[in-house]
């Protein structure tokens, strides 16, 4: 019996981006600040926006998922990404609405 393996590309790099993604949910203040910008938006409290920032990465971790998505560890970070963005569009929500 012979088994098919997926093979690496441009899917691939969805796993990639979405770890990138919560490395930066985790160490973006420290990003931001040598950055020169602020990671709250009120001074020290209001909106964490490290956490909004990480969409840069979980949303084209979505996409590379979804457009190539025979490729090794592209439906893992397709399904991750999806997660994150979800929780985190629902909790902006949330937030502004409050």
């Amino acid at each position: 019996m012979k088994q098919d393996y997926k093979k690496i590309g441009l899917g691939s790099i969805s796993l990639l981006l979405f770890i990138f993604g919560i490395l930066f949910s985790v160490f973006g203040d420290s990003v931001l600040r040598f950055l020169g910008l602020n990671p709250w938006s009120n001074g020290d409290t209001g909106l964490h926006n490290t956490i909004y920032y990480s969409l840069i990465f979980y949303i084209p971790a979505l996409i590379l998922g979804y457009k190539f998505k025979n490729h090794l560890g592209a439906k893992l970070g397709k399904t991750l990404s999806l997660i994150m963005t979800i929780l985190l569009l629902v909790t902006l929500v949330f937030l502004v609405a409050v």
